[in-house]
């Protein structure tokens, strides 16, 4: 779960985090009436969950109350096409008024999980302000990178030593060492998967966290109703959302291969497969393993949504539930929402023969198969027809 820019810092707040004084505007009078609060230059910005608003106008720096109405006037109701949005972009709701802060340097700070060495990983960087995927497949030398023992915890002298390999000062490195530390906190107490302050910047003796992203992993929700409760529904994907509902995984894309499977690991197998088949998958959709056919149907709902599916792939693998059983749950859900595009339909695993006869004889419009290049070769083939 992502939450935006002023979420973040007010949780920053809340584990003793200095950041630049602001407010949230929903209408161009609030952004007016919190700048006159805060005095001086402020910085207003567009409150949507992607990164790279600067580059399309989602951050304005401006040098009074009113230039600040005008800032959110052009934001709010608007459509911020960035990097990450793609190019139907994303309406801006709010923005937020920040206090403007000199900066000397912009460096890049993040913490997120290791899953090689099982460790909470701190990256750091003298390159930022930009996105650090360029910064690591360009300059990989320039990301600096400690590895936190879980057992030992975040210790000062490491903090200390990474501070100093970004060439700041003695003073500047002792205000790194609390940001760091509530970070650290953070990323424990909270059940977070990414921390990122980026830019972090240098201003004067000490080091300020400009802006500020947080996620947190979905299955440790239940212990933070608090953050629970930050959720911005108008932010996520319509069908990501309905999903849930329905406890299925689902993640959108932008092929044209519907893909049905049970397990993330075969799911992500089958998005493979259909990739080196020369196709694009159009999402990644996880039914679980206890899936039945009032589950199917809710899926195959969500994979017909999307205007662009030409085909839909499903492959399950019988363990926990049993292929005919999916077999019989598929020709129901298929009848029930009317699939018009073409179904390829791969089973394994229990009962896998017998869940194909049962495809076989429903007279529906069912293409079979059993290796799972097989299956793919042939959504892809359908797709294109």
């Amino acid at each position: 779960m992502n939450v935006h820019e002023y979420q973040a810092k007010e949780l920053l707040r809340a584990y003793a985090v200095k950041v630049p004084q602001g407010s949230l505007a929903t209408t161009p009078e609030e952004a007016e009436r919190a700048a006159r609060e805060i005095g001086g230059p402020v910085v207003v910005k567009a409150q949507v969950h992607a990164g790279g608003r600067g580059k399309g106008g989602g951050i304005k720096l401006v040098g009074s109350p009113e230039e600040a109405r005008d800032a959110a006037k052009g934001m709010l109701g608007q459509k911020l096409v960035t990097p990450q949005t793609g190019a139907a972009g994303k309406l801006v709701r709010r923005v937020y008024v920040e206090a403007a802060t000199s900066i000397d340097r912009e460096l890049y700070l993040g913490l997120l999980v290791d899953r090689a060495t099982e460790t909470i990983a701190i990256l750091a960087s003298e390159e930022g302000g930009v996105e650090i995927e360029v910064v690591a497949a360009k300059s990989p030398e320039k990301i600096l990178t400690i590895q936190v023992d879980p057992l030992v915890g975040l210790s000062d002298y490491q903090i200390r030593n990474l501070g100093f390999a970004l060439h700041l000062s003695a003073k500047q490195v002792g205000s790194l060492v609390p940001l760091l530390r509530a970070l650290y906190r953070i990323f424990l107490e909270k059940d977070a998967s990414l921390v990122e302050i980026n830019p972090l910047v240098v201003s004067g003796d000490g080091v300020v966290p400009l802006d500020c992203k947080l996620n947190f992993d979905d299955s440790g929700l239940f212990r933070h109703p608090d953050i629970q409760d930050l959720r911005d529904p108008d932010e996520e994907d319509p069908r990501e959302r309905e999903a849930k509902e329905y406890d299925l995984s689902w993640v959108s894309m932008e092929g044209n291969i519907g893909c049905m499977v049970n397990g993330a690991g075969l799911a992500m197998a089958t998005m493979d497969n259909i990739k080196l088949c020369g196709g694009e998958p159009a999402n990644f959709l996880d039914v679980g393993g206890t899936a039945d056919a009032e589950r199917v149907s809710h899926a195959f709902r969500l994979i017909l949504e999307d205007p662009n599916v030409k085909a839909i792939l499903v492959n399950i693998f019988g363990g926990i539930v049993l292929c005919d059983v999916i077999a019989e749950g598929v020709i129901e859900a298929t009848k029930t929402v009317g699939v018009k595009v073409p179904l390829v339909v791969r089973l394994d695993g229990t009962n896998a023969e017998q869940g194909r006869e049962i495809l076989k004889k429903s007279g529906l419009n069912i293409t079979s198969a059993e290796g799972m290049q097989e299956a793919a070769e042939r959504a892809v083939a359908a797709a294109a027809s």
